[in-house]
């Protein structure tokens, strides 16, 4: 928990799919039991999206398992939550998202001050090649620490 921030979950497959343009914080409008699962963890970023419609932004396929000591209310998982965020910056980022090949992923659930926020990433899809280059270039860097580590001097 550094800076007050509590991470509840990373989208660890977006910065491999996608290359990551701008990253954005919104807050998130959530039910009671939404709020209390989430402190428990129980979030999933994996194919969900974010969406810009009538000047409101949206998460779409965000799995918020339902509250295990809920009583008779229970929210639905994969429903549509909106997003807090400011109209201006709603508007900046529609204008690049209307632009093709760039979409907004939610990168990481968190809760900052005891607020549930999501940051959004501007991204564009990353082709193949550029995929195979980001395996090369981590296969190099973890070589270089291992040989690094086996002829270091004590």
């Amino acid at each position: 928990m550094a800076d007050g921030l509590k991470v509840v979950t990373k989208n660890k497959k977006a910065f491999f799919d996608y290359q990551i343009l701008e990253k954005l914080e919104a807050g998130l409008v959530l039910t009671g039991t939404e709020v209390k699962s989430l402190r428990e963890g129980r979030c999933n970023l994996k194919d969900s999206y974010a969406r810009i419609r009538d000047d409101e932004a949206w998460i779409i396929g965000m799995h918020i398992s339902p509250y295990s000591h809920s009583g008779y209310t229970e929210h639905e998982p994969e429903r549509e939550r909106k997003l807090l965020m400011h109209k201006a910056e709603i508007r900046r980022i529609h204008r690049k998202v209307m632009e093709k090949g760039v979409t907004l992923i939610p990168l990481r659930v968190y809760f900052k001050e005891g607020m549930a926020k999501v940051e959004i990433g501007v991204a564009a899809g990353k082709r193949q090649f550029d995929k195979r280059q980001d395996i090369a270039r981590r296969d190099q860097a973890r070589e270089m620490k291992r040989m690094e580590k086996k002829f270091r001097i004590k």
